[in-house]
């Protein structure tokens, strides 16, 4: 009898443990899902609006810079209305040049002042309505003769570009967009550099237009929208 009383005791403190098991294990679940649905409920709270005003493309195109710099730069570019204009003066060493609102996609640039002249005479060209072979031959001839400042050596273009014309207007981070980083040295060339004229990976450096005025490192790296 009593050996009889002990196993009933047993059996119940095995059916205790599989409960008590079998609720942890329901609650684990219920926090799992409840991740789940949290970290859902975050990615439809993004609001990506058109960027359709004057200080969406400034506040767009400053991502393009380094951010701690984005306050101090220049902001320039075609503003809603077709006008190329200053949109405010800057502080530091960039300029940084808004998307074109006319154009399809997103593209903002960030550079380093020294490389505005090179800029300007590219711009004046194409308004000029000189195709992109004509801008290269003509930079390149007034390069070569001193005619044309190129900016110092390793001024720095970062470009901020993607397919959407929509933004987070909390962020200012335009959706879908992507880095990529050009290194200007004038007339430099992969014996010089030591890098290859064409990438071996999606995300390694390489030189690009060796040997003329728009030789440049490209850097494409890979996307971590972390907007630094």
């Amino acid at each position: 009898m009593k050996r009889f009383l002990l196993m009933i005791a047993f059996a119940g403190v095995l059916i205790s443990c599989k409960n008590t098991s079998e609720d942890k294990n329901d609650a684990n679940e219920s926090t799992i899902a409840s991740t789940v649905e949290e970290n859902t409920s975050e990615e439809v709270k993004i609001n990506y609006v058109p960027i359709a005003t004057d200080e969406a493309l400034v506040a767009t195109a400053l991502m393009a810079a380094p951010k701690a710099s984005r306050d101090g730069c220049k902001v320039i570019g075609y503003n809603m209305a077709g006008e190329f204009v200053t949109f405010r003066e800057g502080s530091n060493e960039f300029i940084v040049l808004v998307d074109d609102p006319k154009r399809s996609g997103f593209n903002a640039a960030c550079y380093h002042k020294s490389l505005e002249p090179f800029m300007a005479r590219g711009r004046e060209l194409r308004a000029e309505g000189k195709t992109g072979p004509e801008i290269f031959d003509i930079r390149e001839e007034e390069a070569k003769s001193g005619k044309l400042d190129m900016g110092k050596p390793g001024a720095t273009l970062h470009i901020y570009y993607g397919e959407s014309e929509r933004y987070n207007p909390e962020t200012s981070e335009v959706e879908g967009a992507n880095y990529r980083y050009v290194v200007y040295l004038p007339f430099a060339t992969a014996a010089s550099t030591g890098l290859p004229e064409n990438p071996i990976g999606p995300n390694h450096p390489w030189i690009m237009n060796p040997g003329t005025h728009r030789a440049h490192i490209m850097i494409s790296p890979l996307n971590d929208n972390k907007n630094e």
